[in-house]
């Protein structure tokens, strides 16, 4: 069989598309300049946030909770707790719904350090104000619409995203990025998740082109870049923001880029190879 051009790119949604590691340092401080996470764990990420992001929407909780409930230190404490219990969230949508599991953890977390009964009703409205804040953060930057908008016209696009149906369903309309794609596949609506190579066969059914056509472009090697190789993708590209140099163990993908915004020369440059 010949080599084909590129007729089909997968992107993935957190940290490919979405800048979740851009927050503003200033805007959290303004804020709530007394907040603790960020002193204890300055370069990791909360949840899919950078540690200045994920601040900034804890602090939005912690202004209620210190405002109309009179908490102190007590809000913090509870923020911590909760960023710990999202850290090790095993969620089975057979058994429970995001919003309660979430809302469940600030209920837990709220108890635990204030005691006595359980308060649902204020984790009700802690996890609201935690889940609206959050997704107000969920943006599509210019530059990146402006390249989905010229790569549409060469090759179909599909969005790619692992997670829960409502949790990413909710990211896509805050973030707007329905209108750039051919396609959108989420994983939890789907039987198998990436790295499954049964998803990337649904996805090439969706757009009518062979695995060989495709790339998939993600941040994660074990889902995205993983599932492209098992799918027998065309390329993987890994964004690769950080500089890490990955484990020997890890699957190694057929390009790295620091920048979603890089993957349209090296489109270019793959289908120049094909062409040679």
């Amino acid at each position: 069989m010949g080599l084909s051009r590129v007729r089909a790119v997968f992107f993935d949604l957190d940290n490919t598309l979405i800048d979740t590691a851009g927050a503003s340092r200033k805007g959290m401080l303004e804020a709530c300049p007394s907040v603790s996470l960020l002193k204890r764990k300055p370069s990791t990420e909360i949840w899919g946030f950078s540690v200045n992001k994920a601040e900034k929407i804890y602090a939005f909780v912690i202004k209620l909770l210190q405002s109309k409930y009179h908490y102190k230190e007590e809000a913090e404490i509870i923020c911590d707790k909760v960023q710990v219990k999202l850290s090790k969230e095993c969620f089975h949508p057979s058994n429970t719904c995001i919003t309660d599991l979430r809302t469940s953890h600030w209920e837990e977390a709220i108890q635990e350090t204030k005691g006595g009964t359980a308060n649902r009703k204020l984790a009700e409205e802690c996890y609201c104000l935690w889940k609206s804040t959050r997704l107000q953060h969920m943006t599509l930057a210019e530059d990146v619409k402006a390249m989905l908008t010229e790569l549409r016209k060469e090759v179909r696009l599909l969005l790619l995203t692992n997670g829960d149906r409502q949790t990413q369903r909710e990211k896509i309309e805050a973030c707007a990025c329905q209108s750039y794609f051919d396609a959108i596949v989420v994983g939890g609506e789907q039987k198998e998740e990436k790295p499954a190579p049964s998803i990337f066969y649904y996805c090439c059914d969706l757009l009518g082109v062979q695995p060989g056509d495709c790339v998939m472009i993600g941040d994660t090697l074990e889902t995205d870049i993983q599932g492209g190789i098992n799918a027998g993708l065309k390329a993987t590209v890994w964004i690769n923001k950080n500089g890490i140099v990955p484990l020997k163990s890890y699957p190694m993908p057929h390009y790295i880029v620091s920048s979603v915004l890089e993957l349209p020369a090296l489109l270019q440059s793959i289908d120049c190879k094909v062409n040679m």
